[in-house]
């Protein structure tokens, strides 16, 4: 008889959860791909103080997906990170690997496959210029690839750093849009349930030779993508993105 594999757990965390669709994602896949030893669950924390507690808690967690603010943060706290997640800098993946003496955290950045494989539902003109709304870690992972395709970028952030590539938001100008006509947003700002922010650029400026992506894909449409189609922008949200790091991130957990 066929020994009944242990009910595996795989999870999200970060804080808030509120706006993820990763469990939603994972649940569905489970039920139509008769996945029946598996299930997927949020854990909410204020401080990755209580990541051991989690993994403790649960025998079977054998994965975990990291949203923010912990990306970067939780590179710490591996034993064993992927070469390009450390290039990078982030990771939103985890592998769970229970030895008999020691449980080892492996890392991986699926952020990073999932934009790039996005990349190919874009018009062609992204490849001219990118402008990268944000400095977390899902900014990190979308600057690794265009540095990887020879897309020119520039950081926007509240900070500036010059030798970091990173300006000011009042340094975008009609200029600067029409040579990196790409913006993309990965900061949280426009997120449910904040869904009446949005990222502080000149929306005026904006037209229909600008492609505006949001990592964000809830809501559907942010305030940021509504100001930009209304200027006569192309604009996509981040679901697409989410679905093929989710599928990457399986990949990794189920060892395929």
């Amino acid at each position: 008889m066929k020994k009944k594999s242990a009910h595996r757990i795989f999870g999200l965390i970060g804080t808030p959860l509120s706006h993820s669709f990763s469990k939603k994602y994972f649940t569905e896949k489970f039920l139509s791909e008769n996945i029946f030893d598996a299930s997927y669950e949020n854990f909410q924390i204020d401080s990755l103080n209580k990541l051991t507690e989690i993994i403790n808690q649960y025998p079977t967690l054998s994965g975990l997906n990291v949203t923010i603010p912990y990306k970067k943060e939780i590179i710490k706290l591996l034993d064993y990170i992927d070469p390009e997640a450390k290039e990078i800098g982030a990771v939103n993946t985890i592998k769970i690997i229970r030895g008999e003496e020691k449980i080892n955290l492996y890392g991986y950045n699926t952020d990073s496959f999932g934009f790039k494989k996005s990349l190919d539902y874009l018009p062609k003109n992204y490849s001219k210029g990118a402008l990268i709304l944000g400095t977390g870690g899902a900014s990190a992972a979308v600057a690794f690839v265009l540095k990887k395709l020879n897309i020119p970028y520039y950081k926007i952030s509240r900070n500036p750093n010059k030798e970091k590539n990173i300006i000011l938001y009042k340094d975008i100008s009609s200029d600067l849009i029409q040579s990196y006509p790409f913006i993309i947003n990965t900061s949280p700002v426009g997120m449910f349930p904040d869904m009446n922010d949005c990222p502080d650029i000149p929306y005026s400026l904006i037209n229909a030779t600008t492609i505006a992506y949001d990592l964000i894909y809830n809501p559907e449409e942010t305030l940021f993508l509504k100001k930009c189609r209304e200027q006569g922008a192309f604009t996509f949200n981040g679901l697409a993105m989410l679905k093929l790091q989710a599928e990457k991130a399986w990949e990794i957990w189920s060892g395929n």
